[in-house]
Formats: C-alpha cells, structure tokens, sequence
C-alpha cells in the first residue's frame, strides 16, 4: 500500500480542498438548456473553475468556445480543453488567441483522440509538446492542466513509460494534472508517490466519476482503462434497472472515497458531471464541504 503521508501529499494538504467540475458541449437545443439548468445548480458547489471537453480532433472546437462563454455568463472561472491530435500548428495558434481574447486563463492540454477515418496526427504529437507550445505562444497567460492516469493510460506501453510521458508534460510547463477517474484510493496515492519521486511537486487533483448508470460506467472504463472492484461490479450487477439503487450505492461509495482522498491530502476533487447535476450534489453535500 501507498504511503500516504508522502511529501506531496503533505504539501497538497496545507491547502484547503478545491472543486472543479468538467462540462462537454451540448448537441442540441435541448441539451443546451439541460446544460443551463445543470450549470445554475451546480453553482452551489462554489468551484474554483470549470472545465469544458473538447471532441476528438477537435471536432467540437466551436461549441467549446460557445459553452465556454455560456459558462463564463453564468459567472463561472472555465479552463475549455484543447488537444493537439489531427491539429495543426496554425489552428492551434488561432484557438490559443481566440480563448485569449474571450478572457480565458485556464486550459486543460491533451494529446486527444484521433476521430474515426483521419489518419493524419497533426503537427504535435504528444501532450508535453502541447503544452511546450502553448508556453511559447503565450508565455504564463494560461494555467495549464494536463491528464494524468494512476491506473495507467490504455495506450502506455507500461507503467514507467507512462510515468514518463506525464513527467514529460509537467516539466514542459503544467501547472497541475487532473486524473483518470478511478475507484481505488491506493492506485491515485502510488501515483502520486512515483510522481514525486521524480520531482512533481505540482498538485495532482483526482477526477470522480459518479456511478449513476451501471451500462455505461462499464462502457467508459472499458474505454479508459479504468478499473471498477469486483465488488462494486457485482453490487451494481444486483440491482439489475433499479435506478435508485443504483445511485444510492454509488453515491455512498464515492462519498466514501472522496473522504479517503481529502483525509489522505488530496488537494481538491474534480467532477466529471456528464451534464447532470444531481450525482455531484449528492456527493458535495454528503461530504459537507
């Protein structure tokens, strides 16, 4: 097991805990109020900002630019994402100056995923070269986030090759990470542990993911690599379509371990909302923050 009172996590928790909260670009006009609707009770929480998805390729860059404004009428700090695959140096350039002009200073930087049937990578390949970039275009206007994966990221070659890759993306610049959800408190702290063996001293905030529907949690994790206990699976497995107990469970399980990780020196927790605002309330309440 993981030692958690290692030097950063020391450090992080001479901080009190920040909130953050990830949105994605709406479709359609009705998403778009289910969005508002979210985002206005989702106030409440008091986020320190929020984060706003970018498709694979880039394939929603408007609507991040209009969810981002939407946010930022709502009285909301948003950091939009930006990922690099399938880009090239010039868009990127002009996004960069698109978001300096709308007042952002936040972004979460990504490699990103390649959209079906595009077979060009782009100008920049990784994360780390993002972030590079966006350093030199900008100077310091930007606090930087990037990902990181404590249970490591499905197209690692392994654990100290993805290490790498994330050490790569603070020293070309971040400022902080954001996580790969997951379900297991020792996974974020072993990360966290290898992390400052190799000088990130920067906080490392864990994504939460809300279980709320048990097809398509499986679907995600499928997707990212993450991991859900074979005690949770069966648990969920259980319920069968009872919705509320569902959600019962979940709730009880994440609220279980967000105590873990704030107790443990996490620096804060960030909400992979999926555009609903019911399962993060329940959660935020519950721990009373």
């Amino acid at each position: 097991m993981s030692d958690v009172s290692s030097p950063n996590s020391a450090a992080q928790a001479e901080a009190p805990a920040a909130i953050s909260l990830e949105f994605f670009p709406p479709r359609d006009n009705a998403a778009q109020e289910r969005l508002v609707r979210t985002a206005k009770q989702l106030v409440a929480v008091g986020p320190s900002y929020v984060s706003v998805t970018f498709g694979a390729g880039g394939s929603t860059r408007e609507g991040t630019l209009n969810t981002v404004r939407t946010l930022q009428g709502l009285g909301y700090e948003v950091a939009p994402h930006l990922s690099c695959v399938g880009s090239t140096l010039d868009s990127l350039s002009e996004t960069l100056a698109s978001y300096r002009k709308a007042g952002i200073r936040r972004l979460v930087a990504l490699r990103g995923d390649m959209p079906s049937g595009m077979g060009d990578m782009g100008e920049l390949r990784y994360a780390s070269d993002l972030v590079r970039f966006i350093r030199e275009e900008s100077g310091d206007w930007f606090h930087i986030e990037v990902a990181a994966y404590p249970e490591m990221h499905p197209q690692a070659a392994g654990p100290d090759a993805d290490l790498t890759h994330f050490v790569n993306k603070m020293n070309a610049g971040a400022n902080g990470a954001i996580t790969q959800y997951f379900f297991n408190a020792d996974a974020y702290f072993d990360f966290l542990d290898r992390a400052t063996a190799k000088g990130v001293l920067a906080p490392i905030v864990p994504g939460i993911m809300p279980i709320t529907n048990h097809s398509q949690l499986a679907r995600f994790s499928d997707m990212c690599g993450a991991e859900i206990p074979r005690w949770i699976r069966l648990r969920l497995a259980s319920y069968g379509d009872d919705k509320a107990s569902i959600r019962a469970f979940g709730q009880d399980v994440m609220v279980e371990l967000c105590q873990t990780l704030l107790d443990s020196g996490a620096p804060g927790l960030h909400f992979y909302t999926m555009n609903s605002p019911d399962a993060t309330l329940g959660i935020w309440k519950q721990l009373e923050l």
